[in-house]
């Protein structure tokens, strides 16, 4: 057991880090794992691959998420910064490689294969930018000459244009939504309001018209017609659940869902753990997202209050969209969920996000040690 007078990198760590963050975080890659051994079996075993093939690659990539989630708890706030930029210029030379050189699916070019490793650099790029935004609106607020709130416009249009020449529209909508919260956080004027919301309804428009595939979606969502039938059985299979589920490797629903080890792991949860167990799933991202919301009101520092809110929002924003699909209560759009579904690079993506999370809300080492020499007995001095 680490002591509170000890004052190694370890100990100082384990005595600032917010326990109650860290718990929830390991509590939903602990349900990835389990619920990956439920869910993708039958899509395994349907190409032609080892049953646990999905389950055991899960296990592989959490070694990595994890590793990164604990290494980036440990860095300042300055060093958070500093990956931050690094990481969002990476990842825009890597987007821009991405509409040239790579691979399509389903007529998206959102991958990149480098070593024999595909990732999907959008999903890297998105805590990255939430910090350098976060930073130039504390820079803006801090000094109004500085124009912060300028640079995080043309930022968040540079990443918005990517985006949609991919075309990824639900990374998009993260993106605007995530942005638009912090935007407010900072003290957006009220014209900035409204011609915001403008152009956000001109721009949801323009994306029904302009792409077919998001009008089709749409369409199918608010009519009931058309192909349906991945988002009819992913709320059949929880509908099927009931309260307590049909039990361990029982679900038959799921056996029919494409996606069920990675977008629709929800509804495979429904349907095998019962209702019970998707409202403790919801729980756990509320707890998150209320708990990050609530602990960035109360930083005095411009720039961790927002990059701490940007961080659990788009990480909220994220979840809601999947359950919704899930639930048939949005239009259908690929989306993984947080910790959960099957994927590599969402997995390590969101990891490191959750790690600066970790890092921003720590208490500094300082206060610690002057807590500690509070509690020490009386005539006790601390060691030099």
């Amino acid at each position: 057991m680490l002591s509170r007078l000890d004052t190694s990198p370890v100990a100082n760590w384990w005595w600032t880090v917010d326990r109650w963050f860290l718990a929830a975080f390991l509590s939903l890659m602990g349900l990835g794992i389990v619920l990956s051994f439920a869910a993708s079996p039958a899509v395994a075993e349907r190409i032609g691959l080892d049953s646990f093939h999905f389950a055991t690659r899960q296990i592989v990539y959490m070694v990595p998420a994890l590793i990164a989630l604990i290494t980036v708890s440990f860095m300042t706030a300055r060093q958070i910064r500093r990956f931050s930029l690094f990481l969002l210029g990476m990842m825009l030379v890597l987007m821009v490689a991405v509409l040239f050189v790579g691979v399509e699916v389903k007529g998206a070019h959102r991958w990149l294969s480098l070593f024999g490793v595909s990732i999907q650099p959008s999903e890297f790029l998105k805590p990255a930018f939430v910090v350098m935004c976060a930073w130039l609106f504390a820079e803006h607020k801090r000094q109004p000459d500085i124009p912060g709130n300028l640079f995080a416009m043309i930022l968040l249009g540079a990443v918005v244009a990517l985006l949609v020449a991919q075309p990824d529209l639900g990374q998009t909508i993260l993106i605007l939504g995530t942005w638009g919260v912090m935007f407010f956080m900072a003290g957006m004027p009220w014209l900035w309001i409204v011609v915001i919301g403008g152009l956000g309804a001109a721009g949801a428009v323009g994306a029904y018209t302009a792409f077919p595939h998001v009008a089709g979606r749409i369409d199918r969502f608010l009519t009931g017609e058309g192909d349906t039938f991945q988002v009819d059985m992913g709320r059949d299979a929880v509908i099927q659940g009931g309260w307590f589920g049909v039990g361990p490797g029982e679900g038959t629903i799921k056996r029919l869902i494409p996606d069920s080890h990675a977008d629709f792991v929800f509804s495979v949860a429904g349907e095998e753990f019962g209702i019970v167990l998707c409202l403790l799933i919801m729980a756990i991202f509320a707890f998150i997202v209320l708990r990050g919301l609530a602990t960035a009101l109360k930083e005095e520092d411009d720039f961790t209050r927002f990059a701490v809110a940007g961080l659990v929002v788009v990480f909220g924003f994220q979840s809601v969209i999947n359950m919704g699909v899930n639930l048939q209560l949005m239009p259908a759009k690929g989306m993984t969920l947080p910790f959960i579904s099957y994927g590599g690079s969402s997995l390590i993506a969101i990891a490191i996000s959750m790690g600066m999370v970790l890092a921003l809300t720590r208490r500094r080492p300082e206060k610690r040690k002057t807590v500690a020499f509070e509690r020490m007995p009386r005539g006790v001095l601390p060691a030099e």
